[in-house]
């Protein structure tokens, strides 16, 4: 008989950012990231970290999704607008086609609503 699956602990989002800080610091593409197991359908979080400079380049978001700065300073640009948000604060992610822009050495959580399948 298999034990059912453990559901996941707590997660250090300190060392998770410096973790990867040092990875983006490493990369040809400055920057990393890490998808967060979640027992919860419909939500999916991800921790990316971008380097000084770095941008993620215009795209569209898979649903509703908010962007929490952990450290250093990023943009949300979204057509001729930008918001600007530093460590501790978060706001939502556009849905219309936008692009982020580390300022400085940053680490952000993503979360994205996701569309669950129903069953069967």
């Amino acid at each position: 008989m298999s034990q059912p699956a453990a559901e996941p602990g707590p997660v250090d989002l300190a060392a998770l950012a410096t973790e990867l800080l040092d990875k983006a610091t490493a990369a040809h593409a400055r920057r990393a990231s890490h998808t967060l197991a979640h027992p919860v359908d419909g939500l999916r979080q991800t921790v990316i970290a971008l380097l000084a400079g770095v941008d993620l380049g215009e795209h569209e978001s898979p649903g509703a999704a908010s962007l929490q700065v952990l450290r250093g300073r990023v943009r949300v640009v979204a057509g001729n607008g930008a918001v600007a948000l530093r460590a501790g604060e978060i706001a939502p992610v556009p849905m219309q086609r936008h692009g982020v822009h580390a300022d400085e050495d940053s680490v952000v959580l993503l979360s994205v609503a996701v569309e669950v399948e129903p069953p069967g």
